[in-house]
């Protein structure tokens, strides 16, 4: 998707300044990269070296806004705000999108999606992923494992399926032929007999009716008078 590429291509572009800024410049990036409109995956970025030797700095703090943005949500936020810094207007409304991103992980009803008005919630059809924490990744690897075992057995049932529909398109083809066989059997049959009817036609026409007419007008020999 178009999305996920301008994302990726946003990831990487953080990745390398990241990679090459440190201090304040570094604490400034991880401003600008918190309060992005369209950044919603932080993990790659605090991947890079240069973030972890802000552990201990003054710029620290940056080091903690950039963990909660990746895995944290806006009530983490409120239970810790005496130990991180204030966010500003821009960082407090993604951190709200991506806690409601956190919150579609489990509960579908937010993001894109329809509005079902009878039941007053919002369904979702797509969201944007959050990145993981390193202990979610056995559960994830588990997920995947379960939808790989269910997706082999519904390909297996439609082979079947498949097979089963190749089997009775045979069978069915199988009986057309035995039928049409069956139907020139019997045009075969009526034809010999109609050209046997017509044959004996012609014999009693031409034949058998000609010798009796014959017979009936051929004079009797008379018999000699006995001595």
């Amino acid at each position: 998707m178009d999305i996920e590429r301008k994302h990726a291509e946003l990831i990487d572009l953080f990745v390398k300044q990241a990679a090459v800024l440190d201090g304040p410049a570094l604490a400034g990036l991880v401003l600008e990269a918190s309060s992005h409109p369209s950044l919603f995956a932080f993990s790659e970025i605090l991947s890079v070296p240069n973030l972890a030797k802000l552990e201990g700095t003054l710029y620290s703090s940056s080091l903690d806004v950039l963990r909660l943005f990746a895995y944290g949500t806006w009530s983490d936020y409120k239970c810790n705000a005496g130990s991180l810094p204030a966010l500003s207007f821009d960082q407090v409304r993604k951190l709200k999108q991506l806690s409601v991103l956190t919150l579609a992980e489990t509960n579908k009803g937010i993001v894109r999606g329809k509005l079902d008005q009878l039941s007053r919630c919002f369904e979702v059809q797509f969201a944007a992923g959050r990145d993981l924490r390193p202990e979610q990744l056995n559960s994830m690897i588990q997920t995947l494992a379960h939808w790989l075992d269910t997706s082999d057995s519904l390909l297996h049932l439609i082979q079947d399926k498949i097979k089963w529909a190749d089997t009775m398109s045979e069978a069915t083809k199988k009986h057309r032929k035995e039928i049409e066989d069956r139907v020139e059997e019997v045009k075969k049959s009526l034809k010999a007999d109609m050209d046997l009817r017509s044959n004996e036609e012609m014999f009693f026409e031409h034949g058998g009716m000609m010798d009796y007419e014959e017979d009936r007008v051929r004079p009797k020999r008379r018999r000699a008078p006995m001595p």
